[in-house]
C-alpha cells in the first residue's frame, strides 16, 4: 500500500528508500523565531564592525567579476592566515578549512569513520558530533561524564578507560564543551590519545576564545602526536556565523586525508575572501570578547539570586553561554521566558537551560524576564512553534 502524500502536497518520506538507520531521526533545528532577544544558539550579538565589514565587502567585489573561473581549490592564502592567526608554530600545510566547522567534522569522519568504524563522544556535548557521525554511517558510541548533579567536568583516567574499553575510531572532546561551558584539563587530552594507537582524537575548541585567563588550548599538543586534531570556528569570537568558515589544526598528513573525501572547489572565492578579510581585521572583529566574557560572568554571579526558592545553579563557563539549573520545569521555564520575549535554549537536560552571554541590554531583559518567571508560580506549559523542541538539540 502506498504511503505518499495527496497530490500536489509532495512524497511522505516513510515511502522513499531512506537509509534504514536514518528512518525516524529528527534534523537538527533550533528555534529560529522573531523575539526581541534570541538567546538560544550563542551567536555573536554584536554586528560585525562598520570597518570591517566594508573590508568584507571590498573584498569579495574583487572576486566577482573571477566567478566564471574556480577557486583556489587549496585555499592557500586562507590556509596560510589562519595559520598566523592561531600561532603556536602552526604552518598552512596544518591547517584545514571549510564551510563551517560542522563541515570539517563531516569531512573527518568521511576520512576516519564510515561504515564498519565508530566514534566516542561523552554526553552531554555538542549534538552535531552523532548527528555527523550517523551521517556518514559512523556507529556513534555515548560516554558518560559524571553522574552526580552538577558533574560535567571529565576525569582523566575515566576517559582513558572509557576509550580503551569502547575501542573506537574516532573520539570527540569539547573544550569548552557545549552545552555546559566547562573546558578541559590537558590532561583528559592526553589520557584520550594515548589510551589508543589508533582512533584519532578530535578535541572541538569552537568557543576557545572566550576561555577564562589561563585556560589551556589542545593547540600546544600537537607537536607529535599525529592522530590529534583541534577544531575552530569563525561564527562564534569573529561574529562571523552567516559566512560558514570553520577550520582545524594537526599534523599536515591530516589535511591529506581530507584531500581524498572534500568536494572540488569546496570552498568559494567569496568565502574564502571574506574571511581573509575578517582575518587581517582580525583585533577588530575579537574586540567584542570581553564585553561577552563580562555578561557571561555577570550571568553566573547574579542567578543563584533570582529564585526565592530553591536557587539557581550556573555552571561556570569558559565559553559565550551558561548552563543553569535548579529549575523544577525547564519546558515550563522555556516558554514563560519566550512569552517574555526572551528566547534561550533548551538542550535536553532535566531542570536545565542554557543562555547565551549577550550585550549589556539583552543580559538585562533576560534576568529581568528570568526574574518574573522565577516570581510566578502559575506553570506555562510548553507550546508547540517553529521548530520543534521536542527532542531539543543544541549548536
Amino acid at each position: 500500500m502506498s504511503t505518499s502524500a495527496p497530490a500536489g502536497s509532495g512524497t511522505a518520506l516513510d515511502a522513499l528508500p531512506l537509509r534504514e538507520d536514518l528512518r525516524g531521526r529528527t534534523p537538527y533545528g533550533a528555534p529560529q523565531l522573531d523575539v526581541p532577544v534570541r538567546l538560544n544558539t550563542n551567536e555573536n550579538s554584536y554586528d560585525v564592525p562598520e570597518p570591517v565589514a566594508l573590508a568584507v565587502v571590498e573584498a569579495v567585489a574583487r572576486e566577482v567579476r573571477h566567478l566564471n573561473r574556480y577557486p583556489d581549490r587549496e585555499f592557500t592564502a586562507l590556509r596560510a592566515a589562519l595559520a598566523a592567526y592561531l600561532g603556536h608554530e602552526l604552518v598552512a600545510d596544518q591547517v584545514w578549512a571549510g564551510n563551517g566547522s560542522n563541515e570539517v567534522l563531516q569531512q573527518l569522519l568521511q576520512a576516519f569513520g564510515g561504515p564498519g568504524r565508530t566514534a566516542l563522544g561523552f554526553t552531554p556535548a555538542y549534538s552535531m558530533h552523532p548527528i555527523i557521525s550517523t551521517g556518514t554511517g559512523t556507529a556513534w558510541i555515548d560516554g558518560k561524564r559524571g553522574s552526580a548533579e552538577g558533574a560535567f567536568d571529565l576525569d582523566a583516567a575515566d576517559v582513558a578507560e572509557q576509550v580503551r574499553r569502547q575501542d573506537p575510531d574516532v573520539v570527540f572532546l569539547c573544550s569548552p564543551n557545549n552545552p555546559t561551558g566547562t573546558a578541559l584539563t590537558l590532561d583528559v587530552v592526553e589520557a584520550a590519545y594515548d589510551a589508543t594507537g589508533h582512533a584519532v582524537v578530535v578535541v572541538d575548541e569552537a568557543y576557545a576564545e572566550f576561555a577564562r585567563t589561563g585556560t589551556p588550548s589542545a593547540l600546544t599538543l600537537l607537536p607529535g602526536r599525529p592522530r590529534l586534531i583541534v577544531t575552530r570556528t569563525m561564527s562564534k569570537a569573529f561574529a562571523l556565523a552567516g559566512a560558514r568558515v570553520g577550520y582545524l589544526a594537526a599534523d599536515a598528513a591530516v589535511c591529506d586525508a581530507l584531500r581524498l573525501v572534500r568536494l572540488p572547489y569546496h570552498l568559494s572565492s567569496l568565502t574564502q575572501a571574506a574571511a581573509l578579510a575578517a582575518l587581517a581585521h582580525a583585533p577588530a572583529l575579537l574586540a567584542t570578547v570581553e564585553a561577552i566574557r563580562e555578561q557571561r560572568d555577570r550571568v553566573v554571579a547574579e542567578l543563584p539570586a533570582l529564585s526565592d526558592a530553591e536557587p539557581l545553579r550556573p555552571v561556570p563557563s569558559d565559553a559565550n553561554f551558561v548552563l543553569f539549573g535548579g529549575l523544577r520545569d525547564e519546558r515550563a521555564t522555556w516558554q514563560a521566558l519566550l512569552d517574555e520575549g526572551v528566547l534561550v535554549r533548551d538542550v535536553g537536560i532535566p531542570g536545565h537551560l542554557r543562555v547565551t552571554a549577550g550585550t549589556p541590554d539583552e543580559t538585562t531583559a533576560f534576568l529581568q524576564a528570568l526574574a518574573r518567571v522565577c516570581a510566578d508560580p502559575v506553570p506555562h506549559p510548553p507550546t508547540p512553534h517553529p521548530d520543534d523542541q521536542s527532542n531539543p538539540e543544541q549548536p
